[in-house]
């Protein structure tokens, strides 16, 4: 089995490390990770909050499974159609297909959920851009204009949003510990964001965001929650789960800093639903209209009320979730991800697609946590072994040659474009990327941080000076 997976994030390495673990004294396997990001390990590295370096540790494991000879990684290839990123090696999934005989798709959801009503403008930008910015992700954008910025709007309560909010709140002398760059220190050292809030259409009960993200929000030393509605946190008709009492609870007990003794604060605002954004005569504001909603009791749906408000606010972040790229083969529109069935990709036509694969975001949808991934690119790799284990099993509607993968490819080969690209110091192996790492952590340990992050062009001229 020679297999190629598309993707190199968690999902990604949790699939690689089981087949090679499944398979200990293989010699005629080899399992090749491409990514469109010069660094491995994906959102483990943009997207997860600077201030969560614990979430971070599975990258040990990620370099246990690198030490295998049997992987190789290779940053900075894009596969299929043409990347937004302008550096990156373009390799077509025909070429892919014919150098492998096993296909993975582990490339998760990259587009931003955007609302209907709220156009991308001056005033509004999606969640991941701001998540990109202070990642330093290599197709991100120059930040909104946080020093003439007092209001922001997060549209959306899951674990995003509240990071993002907490990183406008944070004070700089707490996240300059963090894996933060200099560059974004220093424009949130500028911020004049005093308030942030936080809008969803239905109420705590539906609640997307977990319990330790709610109460690192409370626990801010420097920033304030306005007061909910005791209504709204009226549950003596409802019997709650043991993670909705937490939230709940913590609610009703309000911030650690009493509401109107900080600069800065943050609200929860419930059973609200954006419908539009018109700037005003002040050009540091737009005015947000929100309609009014209850949630139905037998559908859990958000409906409206009639009812209306405005809200000035100075820039509306939506972070309303992810979907799947719509130009990826077997992209299902209506699911927002590939088709799949056990981790078995699914052509349109309802057959299975013989030795393709998906795993992660790209197979599930945005949703879950790192374990959860997990869990899922384990039993994507158990269905590739057991597969390889019976080349001529019978599933069931299977099409053989859908992608035309090659069954007798050279173990060692690598698709044309990508040896052009190591020609061309243009990409990044996985002893590269050690490198890389052990010098960030060291520019780090100078600044009294975790780490200082390097761009594209340095990292480039550090793994090759030449």
């Amino acid at each position: 089995m020679k297999l190629a997976i598309v993707g190199a994030g968690p999902s990604a390495f949790y699939a690689a490390s089981r087949i090679l673990s499944g398979l200990p004294d293989a010699q005629r396997l080899r399992v090749h990770l491409f990514d469109r990001l010069w660094a491995p390990h994906g959102l483990v590295r943009y997207g997860v909050a600077p201030d969560h370096p614990e979430v971070k540790n599975c990258t040990h494991k990620f370099d246990g499974a690198a030490q295998d000879p049997r992987l190789r990684f290779f940053g900075n290839v894009n596969v299929g159609g043409t990347s937004t990123i302008p550096h990156n090696v373009n390799v077509p999934l025909a070429s892919l297909c014919a150098n492998y005989s096993h296909l993975l798709f582990a490339t998760g959801c990259t587009v931003p959920s955007m609302h209907s009503a709220l156009p991308t403008s001056e005033y509004c930008r999606p969640a991941l851009s701001l998540v990109h910015w202070y990642t330093q992700h290599p197709s991100h954008q120059p930040p909104p204009p946080l020093d003439k910025i007092t209001h922001v709007s997060l549209i959306g309560n899951g674990n995003v949003s509240l990071d993002v909010a907490r990183m406008l709140l944070t004070p700089v002398s707490i996240l300059k510990q963090y894996d933060v760059p200099e560059t974004v220190l220093e424009v949130l050292s500028r911020s004049t964001v005093r308030h942030v809030s936080i809008i969803a259409r239905r109420g705590p009960l539906e609640a997307a965001f977990t319990t330790k993200e709610l109460r690192e929000l409370i626990n801010l030393p420097n920033a304030s929650m306005t007061p909910i509605d005791k209504s709204i946190l009226d549950t003596s008709d409802v019997k709650l789960t043991r993670q909705q009492s937490r939230i709940f609870q913590l609610l009703e007990k309000g911030s650690k800093q009493p509401f109107g003794s900080t600069e800065k604060t943050w609200s929860l605002d419930f059973f609200r639903s954006p419908t539009g954004l018109m700037p005003t005569s002040n050009p540091s504001f737009a005015q947000l209209s929100l309609a009014h909603t209850v949630v139905d009791p037998i559908t859990k749906k958000a409906e409206l009320t009639g009812e209306t408000s405005l809200v000035e606010t100075s820039l509306v972040v939506p972070s309303l979730g992810f979907q799947g790229e719509p130009n990826m083969p077997f992209y299902d529109p209506a699911l927002r991800h590939l088709r799949t069935v056990a981790g078995r990709l699914v052509s349109s036509n309802g057959n299975v697609v013989r030795n393709a694969y998906a795993s992660g975001w790209s197979s599930t949808g945005a949703k879950g946590v790192l374990a959860s991934t997990m869990i899922d690119a384990y039993a994507v790799a158990d269905t590739i072994l057991l597969d390889s284990s019976s080349p001529e099993a019978d599933i069931q509607n299977a099409s053989k040659d859908e992608l035309s993968l090659n069954q007798s490819p050279d173990l060692e080969g690598i698709p044309s474009e990508v040896e052009e690209g190591l020609r061309e110091n243009s990409i990044v192996g996985y002893d590269d990327w050690r490198r890389i790492d052990q010098e960030e952590i060291a520019r780090g340990e100078a600044l009294g941080k975790e780490r200082e992050r390097m761009g594209w062009e340095e990292a480039r001229r550090y793994i090759y000076p030449s």
